[in-house]
């Protein structure tokens, strides 16, 4: 067993957390405001059909959009409700329950590599301290040779840009285009949010 991440740890101190993260979600989506940023980014890298893992899919909100625009998505998050609220408001991926510091999607039947990678949502600053590392290094083996992973978060979460790009390194990572937003401003010293596309080393 890994370290619970502070999202598990979160739910299980306020069982409500989850429902209500959906539905302010579902909220502003109907007031139509822009939530496929990620997405956009992610389709940008790709032609038509590729296979897309949505890690730390929560409620579905890229990988649905993804798929949507003709891309084979798989999702995984670790909270159920999440993962219960993407299939019901964006049904064609594959929506799973999973750890991503436990991720092996070969053994579930789902060998193939993906295209791209994206981890959204400041999922990174999520995870347990432990399994950061961790985590960057289980998905390495699920992107294809010339795949790419992009992974945003911000800034005054516990996790350094820095210590990020070194973790990744050390997973086999190496980063291709550092932005500071998900509508590709360029990173600088100052940025407080930070998008890393990488690439297998």
């Amino acid at each position: 067993m890994v370290e619970q991440s502070a999202w598990v740890r979160m739910t299980q101190r306020d069982p409500g957390h989850s429902t209500a993260y959906v539905q302010r979600f579902r909220d502003l989506a109907a007031r139509g405001f822009d939530l496929a940023g990620e997405a956009r980014l992610v389709d940008a890298m790709l032609p038509r059909g590729a296979r897309v893992l949505d890690a730390g899919c929560g409620p579905g909100r890229v990988g649905g959009w993804l798929a949507r625009a003709g891309h084979d998505v798989v999702g995984v998050d670790v909270d159920p409700v999440l993962v219960a609220a993407a299939e019901q408001d964006h049904p064609g991926p594959r929506w799973l329950v999973g750890d991503l510091a436990e991720l092996d999607l070969p053994a579930l039947g789902i060998p193939d590599p993906f295209d791209a990678i994206v981890c959204a949502g400041n999922v990174m600053t999520f995870l347990a301290p432990s399994t950061r590392a961790l985590v960057l290094r289980r998905l390495h083996p699920h992107v294809a040779a010339d795949g790419r992973a992009a992974i945003g978060f911000g800034a005054g979460r516990g996790y350094a840009f820095d210590e990020f790009l070194d973790d990744a390194r050390a997973a086999g990572w190496e980063p291709d285009l550092l932005l500071s937003t998900w509508d590709l401003r360029p990173f600088t010293p100052e940025s407080d949010f930070l998008v890393a596309v990488l690439r297998p080393a």
